[in-house]
């Protein structure tokens, strides 16, 4: 199928691009700055540039679509977001029909239509109308809180969890949503491709939770084995919250003040229309966390670090670099040695072997751990082998192991959080570059104090263990039966 789709640079529109792509369909993105998604689409995919603002661009980006998805919304604008709305939808409307555009497929939000809505739901609800008698049979979805690593809610649900030990929450906090997976939203937009619709149609979508955002709360802080004391103040105004969001979590302050204006109405599926149309199984609240911080886990691990973190090579600041809810540091060391003898070096490290330096600081850390009842330094590494995915080396665990290029270890000490330590070796001209990171995911405030607590430690003993690793690497060999640190 020809498939246009807007908003790809979002995060609805950004999963399921990937999604379209791997079904095997032709797929066109309209971008206002192509060069901004040029390098996240497959080989197949083409980008054009346009602007539901500007008609002009519209007619040769929907030329020969037979669907067109419409994810876009201008919620962050600062002003006049409504008006932008729907003049866009106006304009795309038009242009789809003039097209002759079989189906578009919106995704809108949840809430009853009333007068009283605010003007972030209102405004959805106005983009739904426009499209639908534009003369395209238009299939309007609409959802309320999206969970998923990065979307916009959760974030806001994990900043809130995370930093505050206390928090004063309003009375929007206590009112009915319907929170609906990622992954299920996306398998919405994809059956929205051949479902059977007799002209436009609303179709309302969700999990198969109605709950407050504290009770999401409470489950996340559950899941992340926070605790928190929650105290309700009645008269916390939607534009007083908005602030305080702003200081405490990512989001704007206009951005959160347009969320939590939508969050004093109900936003719960009313109609079983979406059970009789889609063969959709969406899952419960606690499931979609739980995938939410899953899928986080996953894509963190197969990003590439050291390519994600600092490619525009700017320092690092104090305490190292951000990477979504992680706390990252970094360093990269140039050796004159040839890439298997820097991972030979690497490969030894733990045991009797030692941690090439500061192998005192290293002690008194796995003392320290056995004190609060952790396994500390006592279980060594294996001695008369080389070691191999599971392995315990110390307080390590060894999570990946790739030789002659990647070794990750996962932290088993006690902490206040998860913590990884990679090592990764690359040719870098006659010799090799050798990029370490330490890894961290916080739990609450004393995961991060923690961190920082720790970082200054961090710049002496990782920067030591690079240099050693690197006099090494032109004394040592690959790490077999026996081997004991030069």
């Amino acid at each position: 199928m020809r498939i246009l789709l807007t908003g790809a640079t979002g995060y609805v529109g950004g999963r399921l691009l990937p999604v379209l792509e791997a079904g095997g369909h032709d797929v066109r993105c309209l971008a206002r700055h192509p060069a901004n998604l040029a390098s996240h689409v497959g080989r197949g995919t083409q980008v054009v540039a346009g602007d539901v603002l500007n008609p002009a661009s519209l007619a040769t980006a929907l030329e020969g679509i037979e669907t067109a998805y419409y994810l876009v919304h201008a919620m962050g604008d600062i002003s006049r977001f409504e008006q932008r709305e729907t003049t866009g939808a106006q304009n795309f409307g038009a242009a789809a029909r003039a097209a002759g555009v079989a189906r578009i497929i919106y995704l809108g939000g949840l809430g009853e239509d009333r007068s009283e809505l605010s003007p972030h739901l209102r405004s959805r609800h106005e983009v739904g109308r426009i499209l639908r008698e534009s003369g395209v049979p238009t299939l309007e979805l609409r959802a309320s809180i999206v969970l998923g690593s990065g979307s916009l809610s959760f974030e806001m649900i994990r900043a809130l969890c995370e930093h505050l030990p206390v928090m004063i929450t309003p009375r929007w906090v206590s009112v009915l949503a319907q929170p609906i997976a990622i992954q299920d939203l996306i398998e919405y937009l994809m059956q929205a491709l051949d479902v059977s619709i007799d002209g436009s149609t609303v179709v309302e979508i969700g999990g198969t939770d109605r709950l407050s955002y504290a009770a999401l709360m409470r489950e996340y802080m559950r899941q992340r084995r926070l605790k928190r004391l929650m105290i309700p103040v009645p008269i916390l105004t939607p534009w007083l919250s908005s602030l305080w969001l702003g200081l405490v979590t990512p989001l704007y302050a206009r951005v959160g003040r347009k969320l939590i204006e939508s969050m004093k109405y109900p936003t719960v599926v009313q109609s079983d229309r979406a059970q009789r149309l889609f063969s959709v199984q969406p899952r419960g609240a606690a499931e979609a966390v739980r995938a939410a911080l899953h899928y986080e886990d996953r894509e963190f691990a197969e990003t590439r670090w050291f390519d994600s973190l600092s490619a525009s090579g700017t320092p690092q600041g104090l305490g190292g670099t951000r990477f979504g809810q992680r706390l990252v540091d970094r360093r990269v060391v140039g050796v004159d040695a040839p890439p298997a003898a820097c991972f030979a070096a690497i490969e030894r490290l733990g045991g009797r072997n030692g941690w090439v330096a500061f192998n005192g600081l290293w002690r008194l850390r796995g003392f320290f751990d056995l004190l609060v009842g952790g396994v500390g330094m006592r279980r060594g590494r294996p001695e008369t082998r080389p070691i191999r995915v599971g392995d315990a080396l110390d307080f390590w665990r060894v999570e990946a192991y790739e030789p002659p290029r990647r070794l990750r270890l996962f932290a088993e000490m006690k902490l206040p959080g998860r913590a990884w330590l990679e090592f990764v070796v690359e040719p870098d001209g006659l010799g090799s570059r050798v990029t370490q990171t330490a890894v961290f995911d916080p739990v609450g405030l004393l995961g991060r104090a923690y961190w920082y607590g720790v970082y200054p430690l961090h710049k002496v003993i990782f920067n030591g263990m690079l240099d050693g690793i690197a006099k090494r690497a032109n004394h040592v060999r690959p790490a077999g039966v026996n081997d004991t640190a030069a």
